[in-house]
């Protein structure tokens, strides 16, 4: 068995409507002064926002609570920069992600952010990691999809660079993980599937990993037999609440591995996409994926089989039936995204291809001439 290294240093509480209790066994970690930074619109409608703050700002030792709400679905330099200035100038002492994985990745940026005299922009472009004081962050996910509440990553855009990239670092492990599943329960059908798919490309391509080891394989086995179990029935039931409690789970271990293993080229690939579109992280994973599939399966034929088993399909005879199974497994999800659908052309092609950058070599495939363009070609 090969040698590896695994880190879980986030204390994670996992279950079903149990965020007050857990805020009150934990008043120690609010302490003070509360950013929580969040996208703020479906969370006010069901009225999740304005339930925590009230939480907060009854526990003994709170200071106050503000709140940054204009996260968007690809977050941006931007508005981490606007919450950094709102966490400077309130004072803050603990940032707080509430929402999907966008605003988790923000709010992570932020706690960087108002602790450091530096510009969060240098560590953006720069690739620098963290190496100073971090802000307490505390992650509470309202999807089942990203897993960003175990992870050591803060994904943002920035339009001005035309780059979609990561802020990494250990010191950007969230404190605190509360994985309450009924909070994934008003989750439109759509961004059920999206974020579903999401969880898979986690446990694929972690599997995948040239950096995969026995535990994250384990981690891998057990997150897709959920996705190929019950995402199924949450597109046909979305008031599946067993189904939903399951995806977080499958959700918050692909975080681990996220933390410990990585990803392949299509996640590398599609921070290059989101960096010149407006399309979701997990559409753009799921418009890349049969054509990653069948190129990967010419380089990992044994592993690849394993997993459409572990999904509840037969095993397959050559890398054009594996293309099909995922175009099949898109189309039953109702989710059959193209890059043509985002505004991709042709004539991009080049030009996007030479913006993946990352850890490429965590994917063998990568080692394969011009296979970046080749796949975004036939994915269009």
């Amino acid at each position: 068995m090969k040698e590896f290294t695994f880190e879980l240093s986030t204390k994670i509480y996992f279950g079903t409507n149990m965020t007050e209790e857990v805020l009150q066994k934990e008043k120690a970690q609010f302490a003070g002064n509360v950013l929580i930074v969040t996208s703020g619109r479906s969370l006010i409608t069901y009225g999740y926002l304005p339930k925590l703050i009230s939480m907060i700002e009854h526990l003994p030792g709170n200071e106050k609570v503000v709140v940054y709400d204009k996260i968007t679905q690809n977050p941006k330099l931007e508005e981490v920069q606007e919450a950094i200035y709102l966490g400077k100038k309130e004072h803050i002492q603990v940032v707080v992600g509430f929402g999907g994985g966008s605003s988790m990745d923000a709010a992570k940026a932020a706690a960087v952010g108002i602790a450091s005299e530096e510009n969060i922009e240098t560590f953006l472009l720069d690739g620098r990691e963290p190496d100073g004081d971090v802000l307490p962050i505390i992650a509470i996910p309202t999807t089942a999809g990203t897993g960003s509440e175990l992870s050591k990553g803060a994904i943002l855009s920035s339009p001005a660079h035309h780059i979609k990239t990561g802020i990494r670092g250990k010191k950007l492990l969230p404190r605190m993980a509360v994985v309450d599943t009924a909070y994934t329960w008003t989750v439109p059908e759509r961004i059920t599937a999206e974020t579903g798919f999401d969880v898979l490309a986690h446990a694929v391509e972690s599997y995948i990993a040239v950096k995969a080891n026995a535990f994250s394989e384990m981690l891998s086995e057990k997150a897709i037999r959920i996705v190929g179990e019950h995402l199924p029935k949450l597109i046909r039931d979305p008031g599946n609440h067993t189904a939903r409690e399951q995806m977080c789970f499958a959700s918050m271990i692909m975080g681990i591995n996220l933390a410990n293993t990585g990803t392949c080229l299509p996640h590398r690939m599609q921070y290059a996409i989101g960096a010149c579109t407006e399309s979701s992280h997990a559409a753009g994973l799921i418009a890349l994926y049969p054509s990653w599939i069948r190129h990967e399966f010419q380089v990992n034929p044994r592993k690849l089989n394993q997993v459409f088993q572990w999904l509840g399909y037969a095993p397959v005879h050559d890398a054009a039936q594996a293309e099909q199974l995922f175009r099949e497994l898109k189309t039953e999800w109702k989710i059959p995204y193209s890059l043509s659908e985002f505004g991709i052309r042709e004539s991009m092609i080049d030009n996007l291809a030479d913006q993946v950058t990352g850890n490429l070599a965590n994917d063998r495939l990568s080692e394969k001439k011009d296979i970046i363009r080749n796949i975004l070609i036939e994915t269009i």
